[in-house]
């Protein structure tokens, strides 16, 4: 229980230094297209659950059938409703509404920066452990699976690796962190590197 209360607060401490926002252009040398954007407010849930004694990270595959990144591996989360009081509450109520965690059993422990997405969201990323054990309820049509990571594996810098592709008429460079059959790529890929960037010795 020591080693596990020293992780959260070291984890806690960590995501209160200072870090430079990151995003999607930030392989491609077109930052500068993000000065004038005009940007959507975005909340996901970096979940840390306890399995085995060992620290994992939920992650969940999109439906198949989604209109906006079908298939894709993705925190729970979304954009920020007229009801959350700000992106903490949206990744929350979001994190309840597609994997039926209930916001009573999250602890949050702080945010990474936050992250500009290609499709122009502005998202922030909530860093939280679960508290209690609950039952994961996938929500139907949007979440395809919901599947955990050890914290270990994410946190090794050298299991991330640069891939590209082309996307509208443009290669695109991004962070990929593969795990047995899950492509862990994009936004999300990016989210989790700073997050080993920040915890790092």
């Amino acid at each position: 229980m020591k080693a596990e209360a020293d992780l959260y607060d070291r984890i806690s401490a960590a995501l209160t230094r200072a870090a430079e926002p990151s995003s999607d252009f930030d392989l491609n040398g077109d930052a500068h297209l993000l000065a004038n954007a005009k940007t959507r407010p975005a909340g996901v849930l970096c979940a840390l659950q306890e399995v085995d004694g060992t620290p994992q990270v939920i992650l969940t595959k999109r439906s198949s059938r989604l209109k906006h990144h079908p298939g894709q591996i993705a925190f729970p989360g979304g954009k920020v409703d007229p009801g959350d009081a700000d992106a903490v509450a949206a990744a929350l109520r979001e994190a309840h509404e597609e994997i039926g965690l209930p916001p009573e059993a999250v602890e949050v422990l702080g945010c990474l920066p936050s992250h500009r997405t290609v499709t122009a969201f502005q998202v922030t990323p909530v860093v939280a452990r679960i508290t209690r054990p609950f039952t994961v309820v996938p929500e139907p049509g949007e979440v395809e699976e919901v599947f955990r990571v050890p914290l270990s594996h994410l946190l090794e810098t050298a299991n991330y690796s640069i891939q590209s592709r082309r996307w509208q008429k443009q290669r695109r460079h991004y962070f990929t962190v593969p795990y047995g059959p899950y492509y862990i790529w994009g936004a999300t890929a990016r989210m989790l590197r700073v997050l080993a960037e920040v915890l790092e010795p």
